[in-house]
């Protein structure tokens, strides 16, 4: 019984060990293809969209350039594969992709059956949007009303919460497709459209008529979006934690794509440390002890990346809010990097 029990713990040590392995080299695997390749959406504005001539820009686009940026020097050296809500974690578990910046909120049971989430890039909340001739002010008067939504997502788990809560029917339009979604909004064929906040903010921009809509004051849900990798790859895990914090960490030590050459000769320690002009920071991650300064220097820190993107003076016109610095009244705030 003695021999049998220890077979059975050596066979469960081995096929972890092999499940591990077979899980781990990410960057090994990068570095191979000369590129890192990133699940985003299908057209998203402020986030990952392609313009006519298929150039990608977002927000979450700017997350995977700097993975390429911190692996390669390279910020270009980064692909995009779009990816529906339902296909996303198919595609990051099945290897197709090595990293998933794409809107996607951070949840337990995602956390526990698809992948490791490394950070935080924009929090978010769900809420409606309605015509404005519709008469409805309030969320809580939308009783009986068609919900249009993307299936795979959170959204659809939380109206249902919503509306149950508060003693409301409603019927649900869900496509997979969120151009479909917007479609079939615009096209009158449902009352309600349901998103996070800032996809509704992007989302309005495709309407025939954006000013004959208003987004409703109602926020029914935490909504944390930020990166996933695949699980049992630690060293890649933190390569793409670090790169996101390396452009909030940045942002809170004042160094910008314009100023971050004169920065290196800081005498500040910390940003010593984070551009790798002292220690081996780098080094402990498999990378150029210089990863963040080609960061900032080729991406921008977060609050550039923001301000181009999604920020006040672009069409989603979105304030910063809960993602600006904890020092500035936020919540966005980066593990120091020593």
């Amino acid at each position: 019984m003695k021999l049998l029990t220890l077979a059975a713990c050596t066979t469960a040590v081995v096929s972890a060990s092999f499940a591990a392995a077979t899980h781990a080299a990410t960057l090994d695997d990068v570095k191979a293809k000369g590129a890192v390749t990133c699940g985003v959406s299908q057209g998203l504005p402020g986030f990952s969209n392609p313009d006519s001539e298929g150039n990608w820009s977002g927000l979450d686009v700017d997350t995977c350039r700097a993975v390429a940026a911190a692996v390669f020097g390279d910020a270009s050296a980064a692909e995009f594969k779009p990816l529906s809500a339902k296909t996303r974690f198919t595609a990051l578990t099945s290897g197709e992709i090595d990293m998933l910046p794409r809107n996607t909120t951070e949840t337990l049971s995602r956390d526990a059956q698809h992948g490791d989430f490394v950070g935080i890039n924009y929090y978010d909340g769900q809420g409606f949007m309605v015509r404005k001739d519709l008469g409805v002010t309030s969320a809580k008067e939308l009783a009986g009303a068609a919900v249009c939504t993307n299936t795979g997502t959170t959204t659809e788990l939380n109206v249902a919460d919503y509306f149950r809560s508060n003693g409301m029917d409603y019927t649900v339009v869900a496509f997979e497709k969120a151009d479909e979604v917007v479609a079939a909004y615009d096209a009158g064929r449902c009352d309600v459209y349901t998103t996070d906040q800032s996809g509704i903010a992007a989302q309005r921009t495709k309407l025939a008529d954006p000013s004959a809509h208003i987004i409703l004051p109602e926020i029914i849900s935490k909504e944390p979006l930020g990166p996933m990798v695949r699980h049992g790859d630690n060293q890649w895990a933190d390569i793409v934690k670090w790169s996101l914090n390396c452009m909030i960490n940045a942002e809170e030590a004042g160094i910008t794509s314009a100023n971050v050459d004169e920065m290196k000769g800081s005498d500040n320690p910390d940003i010593k440390r984070l551009l790798g002009t002292e220690g081996d920071l780098g080094q402990l991650l498999g990378l150029p002890n210089d990863y963040c300064y080609n960061i900032v220097k080729q991406v921008g820190n977060y609050g550039e990346s923001f301000e181009r993107n999604v920020g006040p003076d672009t069409p989603l016109g979105l304030e910063r809010g809960l993602n600006a610095l904890w020092k500035d009244g936020g919540i966005m705030y980066a593990a120091p990097a020593r």
